[in-house]
């Protein structure tokens, strides 16, 4: 499967995050967190914390990076790499493009 629409990207306001749910390839659902960072860029990310297993879309978010509001892993939404403890263990970040209004996501392509 190729990029599908995800949503709207003035759905997404600065510095906060929209969770959407996503079909992958194999006909599962992919929970993605698309998120707008303190500068304006969009950012596709997996939905789940590596560590607590709940939404990061319900989290802060701090420049290029979003807590998890359960145990307060922070990670980078560029490379979805845990910035700091408990999380160890990345979380998948997907390609997103946006074309007019529409911003598309490849869950299938992890980055």
């Amino acid at each position: 499967m190729s990029a599908q629409v995800a949503c709207l990207a003035d759905d997404v306001a600065v510095a906060a995050a929209l969770r959407v749910e996503l079909y992958a390839a194999d006909g599962g659902l992919v929970e993605v967190a698309v998120v707008r960072d303190e500068d304006g860029e969009l950012h596709a990310i997996s939905d789940i914390c590596s560590h607590g297993q709940v939404s990061l879309s319900d989290g802060e978010i701090e420049g290029c990076t979003v807590e998890c509001w359960l145990h307060g892993s922070r990670f980078d939404l560029r490379t979805g790499k845990p910035l700091s403890p408990p999380a160890v263990r990345p979380v998948p970040v997907y390609p997103l493009t946006v074309d007019g209004e529409q911003v598309l996501v490849d869950v299938d392509a992890p980055l």
